[in-house]
């Protein structure tokens, strides 16, 4: 069995109490990173969209059938993502 004191600490004993800030070089390094995550991740979103435009275009002239509309659907839900990604993590985590 544990023992386990949790008892008021000693009077005139310091407590920790960190601060949810981080380094400021660490906070810039972070903020290019997703930065340039979220660019890519745009960039990919509208090559998705135009070559899934330039798919249906062609199979359209050869009178072909298939999935384009579902294939654009996740693309278009991808992008809705990744452009709010941002303010869905800053709602959940805000303090």
């Amino acid at each position: 069995m544990i023992n386990i004191n949790l008892a008021a600490p000693a009077p005139g004993v310091d407590i920790p109490n960190p601060t949810r800030n981080a380094p400021p070089a660490l906070a810039n390094m972070v903020d290019t990173v997703l930065g340039i995550a979220g660019w890519a991740g745009t960039a990919a979103g509208v090559a998705g969209i135009l070559v899934t435009g330039a798919m249906m275009a062609v199979s359209f002239k050869r009178g072909e059938g298939s999935e384009h509309m579902g294939r654009l659907g996740m693309i278009l839900g991808g992008c809705c993502l990744v452009a709010t990604a941002g303010p869905i993590v800053t709602f959940v985590f805000a303090g």
